[in-house]
């Protein structure tokens, strides 16, 4: 019987080939792409195109011409710009600490489980976030009517005169009861949230301990929800450099304490559509986003820096 033996190999076995490794793959940026687009088209187009337009100006006699950082020096002497930031600033300094404050109380008092009926209590504090602000603004705006609203038949059927809250002294804090009433249950939503999440065997240990529920507050439940807290400040602060809505809205029901300037994007709405002033009007949007991305920045480095 004869064996079959495989044939010998003639050589060594050939190496395969290598493979490339600096071609790069573009599945990513296909996925990655359609955001990128958007992008550009909403958010980095329109910041060139008023960077664009701050550098020009345009003038009766010779139409628009290059001015370069002219406009930027206008507006660092302008008063009205700094009246109106100067307004904001005191805004934020008192309405987002308080707003911040009861949603934080809030959102403790869900969280302890000793609240009765507390889905019914939450979604009751949220419910005003659902209004439109428009809406917001035009119901407690007639409310403050000391003529035609709330306030005008308090005076009429007790015989008193109450302070009118759209008066120029007033009107800062009648609108910033306005956002407080919007904005208590978003921030408290954000607070209730990230307590939800704090380990229960932190509790179990406090518990242990014997600490008592303010102990637990202040060593468990406000060190874990720090985070939440930064979020909220830094998207208040945002919020309350952009204030307009509410402004413009009540402008009409208050023209003596409300002017076109009162606060900067209500400013710089008049630059663009009241006093054809574009060039100008991107020019203030420019040096008020710059300003409050500063602001932000430092409230967050403020929130997270260890030891604060």
């Amino acid at each position: 019987m004869t064996t079959l033996h495989p044939p010998a190999a003639s050589g060594p076995r050939p190496a395969p080939p290598p493979v490339r490794r600096d071609r790069r793959s573009w599945t990513g940026w296909g996925f990655l792409g359609p955001f990128v687009a958007v992008f550009a088209l909403v958010f980095l187009a329109p910041i060139a195109y008023s960077l664009y337009l701050s550098l020009f100006r345009e003038q009766l006699i010779g139409g628009t011409t290059f001015v370069g950082l002219d406009n930027y020096q206008q507006a660092l002497r302008d008063a009205q710009f700094w009246a109106a930031l100067g307004r904001v600033s005191l805004f934020l300094a008192v309405q987002v600490p308080v707003m911040l404050g009861i949603a934080l109380l809030v959102a403790l008092a869900l969280d302890s489980g000793r609240l009765y009926g507390r889905d019914f209590f939450r979604i009751s504090i949220f419910l005003p976030y659902a209004v439109p602000a428009v809406v917001a603004t035009l119901m407690w705006a007639f409310m403050y009517g000391s003529r035609f609203g709330l306030v005008g038949d308090v005076n009429d059927a007790l015989g008193v005169t109450l302070p009118n809250p759209l008066s120029p002294d007033l009107v800062l804090a009648s609108i910033g009861n306005i956002v407080t009433w919007e904005f208590v249950g978003y921030n408290m939503l954000i607070f209730y949230s990230a307590l939800r999440v704090v380990p229960h065997a932190l509790y179990e240990a406090a518990e242990i301990d014997g600490a008592g529920q303010f102990r637990v507050i202040t060593a468990i439940k406000l060190p874990a929800i720090r985070g939440a807290l930064v979020i909220a400040a830094i998207f208040s602060v945002i919020g309350s450099f952009q204030l307009f809505n509410e402004p413009s809205i009540m402008q009409p029901l208050a023209p003596n304490a409300i002017t076109t300037d009162y606060t900067p994007n209500y400013y710089t709405y008049a630059l663009s559509f009241n006093g054809q002033q574009h060039n100008y009007s991107a020019t203030v949007a420019i040096v008020m986003g710059l300003i409050t991305m500063v602001i932000a920045y430092a409230v967050q480095l403020r929130g997270m820096r260890k030891g604060a």
